[in-house]
């Protein structure tokens, strides 16, 4: 009898969840508070051309079929986000993925949400509130606050609404995924709004940015003396001799450091001789010689980004260099991020030059000022996201030339010290050989989502994740990610290129 009753009971909850569900069309009609649809239309499969795209073939003609609702939020009076739900028309996974942005964002991401949406998911993402050039980012404070953090939050809370309509019925699971600026956003979301999702994926999170800003232009500094420039073939030497001293660390010479914290190259070794000991007469002039040594003022900006910035006065240390085996990513002048926070946000002057910071003096401007750190993400108590079960998956490249790693690195042991439930909660990968957000000479290419997703509905965290390096279209390396603070080793024996002769070791990180 009981049997009998719990089916028809069954019966009845499918047929009201049915009768929920709404036509795509009609979300055009579907009301929200600060919300005006702005689009609802199905997209048939492969129907999907990108806005204000550049023509030639369409790299979403394998997408299924999907209901498109784009709205306008309004959590403040001058706000004016932009965002975007996809809702899979048949095979939804059951869950809501929201896609994070890069750099100034201004864009919805289509791209990421094209991918999730192939994956079964329905996909939300937004342009953050703005569109156009990075002043437009800083264009007052309303619209900051919506880039820095609550855009996401905004649209994840409509997005939940709209896939309850159109399927009648909420996703069973919520997850962010994003990686530079979308990985800041993830950790806002985790440390500001622990109800909003399941399960985090953040990426080389710019999670300091008021300090990261120094970090960079204190590269741009290093090298903007012609002496100490550092062209393609000086970085290239300084590569290769990183790798001659550490790549065996691992027990494997493979061309990639696994844990470049262990690396004490000195770029004293490549020192052009003096002229006492022969030098020619170029070296004497303070020019190296062609891809052989690096001049004194090079030796001087090597050794100040592997540093990272300080105090001139006081040596205080301000934020973590680059790590050794990043040096071809390194790149020639500021990044466009941090050299226009100080534009727009500290001195609201377009036309500020990075030369003219001041490791002392703005140091001390900044941290006395709360109004110069909307961007900072560096809440280490999560509890609140933890103890509802959620999950964070952290993860960088070792290799990253823009956020320096240690960073990341650093941020994770304090959650860990701060936030009850960490160890089940909480999870942190680097990759070794990979710049920012990809690419390099390592095992780069992976899915995080799909490790998150396991995490989170089976309870287990991840010990470590498969990756790949993949060259041509041809996967040539596999390679375990491990949780850090391990490191994968090389067992001893077998082809440095299977994933299958490495495990993962607490090595000490000197």
């Amino acid at each position: 009898m009981k049997r009998i009753v719990s089916f028809g009971l069954a019966i009845i909850v499918l047929s009201a969840a049915a009768a929920d569900a709404a036509t795509c069309e009609s979300l055009a009609s579907l009301a929200q508070p600060n919300t005006t649809v702005t689009l609802a239309e199905s997209v048939p499969q492969g129907g999907f051309t990108q806005p204000a795209g550049r023509g030639g073939a369409n790299a979403y003609a394998a997408l299924p079929a999907f209901c498109r609702v784009a709205v306008t939020l309004k959590p403040t009076p001058r706000s004016d986000i932009k965002a975007e739900v996809w809702m899979p028309s048949t095979g939804w996974n059951g869950k809501l993925q929201v896609v994070g942005n890069g750099s100034f964002a201004g864009t919805i991401g289509y791209a990421a949400m094209a991918t999730a949406l192939a994956s079964g998911y329905a996909a939300a993402s937004t342009d953050t509130g703005h569109a156009g050039p990075a002043a437009n980012t800083f264009v007052n404070e309303d619209v900051l606050n919506d880039y820095a953090y609550r855009s996401i939050h905004e649209t994840t809370v409509a997005a939940k609404r709209i896939v309850d309509g159109f399927y009648g019925g909420a996703p069973k699971f919520t997850y962010f995924s994003g990686c530079s600026t979308g990985g800041r956003q993830a950790l806002h979301e985790a440390q500001r709004y622990p109800d909003d999702f399941n399960g985090i994926v953040a990426g080389a999170p710019g999670l300091l940015a008021s300090r990261q800003a120094f970090a960079q232009n204190w590269m741009y500094q290093a090298t903007v003396d012609p002496e100490a420039a550092l062209p393609r073939e000086a970085l290239t030497l300084v590569h290769d001799a990183v790798l001659n001293a550490c790549d065996a660390l691992d027990g494997a010479k493979d061309g990639v450091l696994e844990n470049p914290l262990a690396c004490r190259f000195d770029p004293q070794v490549l020192a052009c001789p003096s002229t006492s000991l022969g030098a020619s007469p170029s070296t004497s002039r303070g020019e190296s010689t062609a891809n052989s040594c690096l001049t004194a003022p090079q030796v001087q900006a090597v050794r100040k980004i592997y540093a990272g910035p300080s105090n001139p006065r006081t040596g205080e240390p301000i934020f973590p260099g680059l790590e050794r085996g990043s040096e071809l990513g390194w790149s020639a002048g500021p990044v466009g991020l941090a050299a226009d926070y100080f534009r727009f946000i500290v001195f609201k002057d377009p036309s500020w030059d990075p030369k003219a910071l001041n490791f002392d003096s703005h140091v001390a401007l900044v941290a006395s000022r709360p109004e110069f750190q909307p961007l900072d993400a560096t809440k280490t108590d999560l509890t609140p996201f933890t103890s509802r079960g959620g999950k964070l998956l952290m993860y960088q490249g070792w290799a990253e030339n823009g956020i320096p790693p240690r960073n990341v690195a650093t941020y994770y042991e304090n959650v860990k010290t701060k936030t009850a439930g960490a160890n089940d909660g909480v999870r942190l990968f680097m990759v070794p050989g990979m710049g920012h957000c990809g690419g390099g000479d390592g095992a780069t290419t992976f899915d995080m989502i799909a490790a998150l997703d396991q995490w989170v509905t089976t309870g287990k965290a991840p010990a470590s994740i498969p990756a790949s390096r993949v060259r041509n279209g041809k996967v040539d390396r596999t390679r375990p990610l491990c949780a850090y603070p391990q490191f994968a080793v090389y067992k001893g024996s077998g082809s440095v290129d299977e994933g299958a002769n490495f495990e993962c070791r607490a090595t000490a990180a000197q």
